[in-house]
């Protein structure tokens, strides 16, 4: 799973709804992967969680997270957290890299604009589409993020 942290509070009814449809063909032997950083991937999460799927929790660093992170984090079958101390590009790439290692397909949501640094959404994307990784691009008609329209 990759995706934006920055969703929109209008986007998460539309976001929650599309990522469950998505994921639902999977179910129950669905794993999800993921940073559990907010936004995205805490929607994604939860929706492994609720379709009675196993998660897997990639942190990134050690400084990392906030309390639903930590609550997530909680109920995550497998962690597997990265040598660095604070988030970076740097950790973020890294910890795609570790997800893409095992996923058998990417969900990504993703308004398709171009990264903002190194281990970004598309970045990520790019990196499963050269794997030649399945990407499932998840962005509802509606959904925005909080610095554009």
């Amino acid at each position: 799973m990759t995706g934006h942290r920055d969703v929109s509070r209008d986007s998460v009814p539309l976001l929650e709804a599309a990522l469950r449809g998505v994921l639902a063909s999977h179910a129950p032997d669905l794993v999800g992967i993921s940073c559990l950083a907010a936004g995205a991937d805490q929607l994604f999460a939860q929706a492994v969680l609720d379709l009675g799927g196993r998660l897997e929790a990639v942190v990134p660093a050690e400084a990392y997270g906030d309390g639903a992170f930590e609550a997530l984090l909680g109920r995550a079958a497998v962690v597997r957290r990265l040598p660095y101390r604070t988030a970076s590009p740097e950790a973020y790439a890294a910890a795609n890299d570790v997800m893409l290692e095992s996923a058998d397909l990417l969900v990504a949501v993703w308004d398709g604009r171009p990264s903002r640094g190194a281990g970004g959404t598309a970045d990520a994307v790019a990196c499963a589409r050269r794997r030649d990784l399945p990407v499932v691009v998840v962005w509802p008609h509606g959904t925005s993020r909080l610095d554009t329209p």
